[in-house]
């Protein structure tokens, strides 16, 4: 076997991308990157076949390209997945690792080749329904399902908590955003806005998911309460020279 890693164009890797995506069933929060344009891409060759791919982008600045975010190969060859990642590596000249801990592979690679590995954000993902409801509190859309913060609860004509979605992640999932006025935390409207975004997610023919810092304990509370439950962690690592 002779491997190789090139980089190349985004629509040298698309195949590849949709067996990933296709594998993973899970929200991927790279996936916006490609659209934007903030990564760049590698394919991976055993002998000039493509067998997978990778991209890299920027742990703190957006042109920058010193972070693996994405690592995929074809089944056949993931008993040889360290040493492609490593010709990764040096092709790259990355310096961190950022990825999800759902997305096996990969985390694999951070937790064997990286140090000082952090976690920074919860990952979350539907598990039950709730039937939570505060009295003369209404779920409010507008007519604008697109719009920053299209969607509130609303009692006695003041405006409590607001929220929406983020569309740009892998089909069929869809990100949910929320905030609730700082003086009425507490309270249950954020939960009931929760669930009720979580209902109009699937009436829009989509997954619902959500994630949160992870130092954030009071948002980490809601969700859980909302019917949400933990699939993963965002981790960070620095490579091993």
């Amino acid at each position: 076997m002779k491997f190789d890693v090139v980089k190349v164009q985004e629509v040298d890797i698309e195949s590849h991308r949709r067996l990933f995506l296709a594998e993973a069933k899970f929200q991927f929060v790279y996936n916006k990157c490609h659209g934007a344009g903030w990564v760049d891409t590698y394919l991976f060759k055993d002998n000039d076949i493509p067998i997978g791919y990778g991209s890299v982008w920027g742990k703190d600045k957006r042109e920058e390209r010193d972070t693996i975010c994405e690592f995929f190969l074809d089944k056949p060859f993931r008993k040889h997945a360290r040493q492609i990642f490593e010709l990764f590596i040096k092709a790259s000249g990355a310096g961190f690792v950022e990825c999800q801990t759902n997305d096996i592979l990969l985390a694999g690679m951070a937790f064997e080749l990286t140090k000082n590995i952090n976690a920074e954000a919860i990952l979350f993902e539907t598990a039950f329904e709730t039937a939570f409801a505060i009295d003369d509190a209404q779920f409010v859309k507008s007519k604008n399902a697109d719009e920053w913060n299209a969607y509130s609860i609303q009692k006695d004509g003041e405006v409590i908590a607001t929220g929406g979605f983020i569309w740009n992640y892998n089909f069929p999932y869809i990100d949910i955003y929320y905030e609730v006025k700082e003086d009425l935390r507490r309270q249950g409207y954020g939960v009931f806005l929760m669930q009720e975004l979580k209902k109009e997610a699937y009436r829009l023919n989509r997954v619902p998911a959500a994630r949160c810092n992870v130092n954030n304990h009071a948002s980490k509370a809601l969700l859980l309460k909302a019917g949400m439950r933990v699939c993963g962690y965002i981790i960070m690592g620095e490579i091993i020279k």
